[in-house]
């Protein structure tokens, strides 16, 4: 079974929580949006603790290094089979300042010829309703959970 971990950042502007969300990149996900967003997230490394992979996840994809109390969320089982680990923290970065990583890969398919693209190609804040469209549906819980911990701080 494959595994990954993440970070959802969250902010509350004017009692609304806003969540910082990420879009794969590629060519795979160029014309798929809603369904599509994600926490970012990545695979853990041998011998590496789900939670620095977390964070480190979320700087090689986005460039931001968050730090600060991470709160456990629980962790859900994606529909291919892939479990993500995921910790809250609430922290503000400017989305439009991302800076993602990037990969290699042959494209078109069968051509021979490599083409790089950044492992995530958009990101932004989302309130809770436009996050809820826009996410990996089994990732909606992970938004929920932040809802009901912390509303009433």
């Amino acid at each position: 079974m494959k595994v990954s971990a993440g970070l959802l950042i969250f902010r509350k502007i004017a009692n609304q929580f806003e969540f910082f969300l990420v879009h794969p990149g590629g060519p795979f996900f160029a014309k798929k949006d809603v369904g599509w967003w994600t926490v970012p997230k990545g695979e853990i490394l041998e011998n590496e603790k789900p939670i620095d992979a977390a964070v480190r996840e979320f700087e090689e994809e986005t460039g931001f290094k968050v730090s600060g109390d991470f709160e456990e969320l629980n962790p859900i089982t994606q529909k291919g089979g892939k479990k993500v680990f995921c910790w809250a923290i609430e922290f503000d970065v400017n989305a439009a300042e991302y800076l993602s990583n990037t990969f290699e890969m042959e494209w078109p398919p069968r051509s021979g010829q490599k083409k790089i693209f950044p492992e995530i190609d958009k990101a932004g804040w989302f309130k809770y309703d436009e996050a809820a469209k826009l996410i990996n549906e089994k990732q909606i819980s992970f938004l929920e959970e932040v809802l009901g911990k912390y509303s009433a701080s």
